[in-house]
């Protein structure tokens, strides 16, 4: 890997990835048009010569002069906030997005890897999922919109391989926490961590029966970096399989941030999913990855971050 391009580089993961890329020595453009991404997440990055960045909308015309040896497509706004709020642009960035990606991975004889999502499985009837797992998917209701942009995203991916021999790569990324999240995504753990400091009640929707499993960034990225260099097709899953209940986590969350906070109970939202944990099998015989970060010594990382963020 030398020169390579970042979709949604100033996000939560994509910033992550720019300073893993970066410490390898490799050379990063990153792009964002920056409506979930922040330039903060980058800041720390941009006195590096082997670092630029350009401020565009993926689903619009932009030029990148330099060659390109990879393209990792992460640009998307994906948490549960935007499906209302940025609904066109987050099926704009899987659609048109997408295209114009592969299209310049092409161009440039690059790899292409887009980062897809556990939400092409929607409420799951298989558990854990595995790879080879289709889905049940409401294509009409309020989280359609990432759930079939993603969906797009990799049957164009595979067309772009099919018809035209690209190297493609599709990570299907299971829950990911940790440093520069957003308090205000609407997703469980920062939103958490957000309350338990400012002593406000954690509002659990549901009974908090409903189960998912949390992947620290660090472990994610990893994933990513190994997955773009081998010659993995098919889509494979990169997520902790640790399965935990979202009222499990809503109690260690308090106790982690040793909070007075309560648990409140909200109506749980539509078509959200009853179990969620990733079968990593593949990941492990073909990347040889697993996640290695302990979800409290996660969880406690990504509290102090808040804490130092909201100071």
């Amino acid at each position: 890997m030398k020169n390579i391009l970042v979709t949604g580089g100033a996000g939560f993961i994509g910033s992550h990835l720019c300073e893993r890329l970066l410490a390898e020595g490799r050379r990063v453009v990153c792009v964002d048009n920056l409506s979930t991404g922040r330039r903060s997440n980058i800041q720390h990055l941009a006195d590096n010569s082997r670092f630029s960045f350009i401020e565009a909308d993926i689903a619009s015309p932009f030029t990148v002069d330099e060659p390109l040896d990879f393209v990792l497509d992460l640009a998307s706004p994906c948490s549960p906030v935007d499906f209302g709020a940025l609904a066109l642009e987050i099926l704009r960035a899987g659609s048109v997005g997408t295209l114009n990606m592969l299209e310049l991975a092409h161009q440039k004889g690059a790899v292409f890897l887009l980062a897809s999502t556990s939400e092409v499985y929607g409420d799951p009837k298989v558990h854990p999922q595995p790879e080879s797992y289709f889905g049940n998917v409401n294509p009409i209701g309020p989280r359609a919109v990432y759930d079939e942009s993603k969906r797009f995203s990799e049957a164009a991916s595979m067309a772009y391989h099919r018809t035209r021999g690209l190297r493609v790569r599709i990570a299907r990324i299971f829950n990911t926490y940790g440093p520069r999240m957003r308090t205000d995504d609407g997703r469980a753990i920062p939103s958490f961590i957000d309350c338990a400091l400012s002593g406000k009640p954690l509002r659990v929707f549901g009974g908090g029966a409903q189960t998912r499993s949390f992947c620290f960034v660090s472990d994610l990225v990893d994933g990513l970096v190994r997955l773009a260099q081998r010659d993995v097709v098919q889509p494979t899953n990169l997520g902790n399989p640790h399965e935990m209940s979202i009222m499990e986590l809503a109690q260690l969350v308090i106790k982690l941030t040793g909070s007075r906070s309560t648990i409140e109970h909200a109506p749980l939202p539509p078509d959200d999913p009853a179990v969620r944990r990733p079968d990593i099998t593949l990941a492990k015989r073909l990347l040889g990855w697993e996640p290695v970060v302990p979800l409290e010594a996660g969880l406690l990382r990504t509290i102090e971050w808040f804490r130092d963020y909201a100071a």
